[in-house]
């Protein structure tokens, strides 16, 4: 089940690669994520010391009055890969022009998961492209498509 997704994503980045992660959460974070209440927009993957964390995620409290008092919404969240998917990362994000970002947070065997996608930004031409061809295929369907 999907909790979370970057819908922008697509439109902004071009995905070469995905690698799924698990997430170091807080008990009432997980619960707050099951019920809707987190927001990976405008977030990203970066590496601090070796260790890769989720930065710019929101997770809003679940119950606000029952949070603890020094609770940040906004904080780092670490990211749990093998030591090889690290290294991997590593490499892939010091390559030119690559980005680490999250693309959603779903349910796997009860666990949470965040897809990270391992992507190239898009140029203003390629984002024109995509508009274009998603307004003819939309025509088709209509049956309004004149060439």
């Amino acid at each position: 089940m999907e909790y979370a997704s970057n819908p922008k994503t697509n439109f902004d980045y071009e995905i070469l690669e995905t690698i799924e992660a698990g997430l170091v959460l807080e008990g009432h974070e997980v619960k707050a994520i099951k019920t809707g209440k987190a927001s990976i927009k405008g977030s990203y993957v970066k590496i601090l010391n070796g260790e890769p964390y989720l930065v710019g995620a929101t997770i809003s409290p679940y119950q606000p009055a029952n949070t603890p008092k020094d609770y940040d919404p906004q904080r780092s969240r670490k990211l749990l890969l093998s030591k090889k998917e690290i290294s991997a990362l590593i490499g892939t994000s010091q390559a030119h022009g690559l980005t680490l970002v999250p693309l959603k947070i779903y349910g796997k065997k009860g666990r949470l998961k965040l897809l990270i996608g391992i992507a190239r930004g898009k140029k203003k031409y390629d984002k024109r492209e995509a508009i274009k061809r998603k307004d003819v295929q939309r025509s088709k369907e209509r049956g309004t498509f004149e060439e």
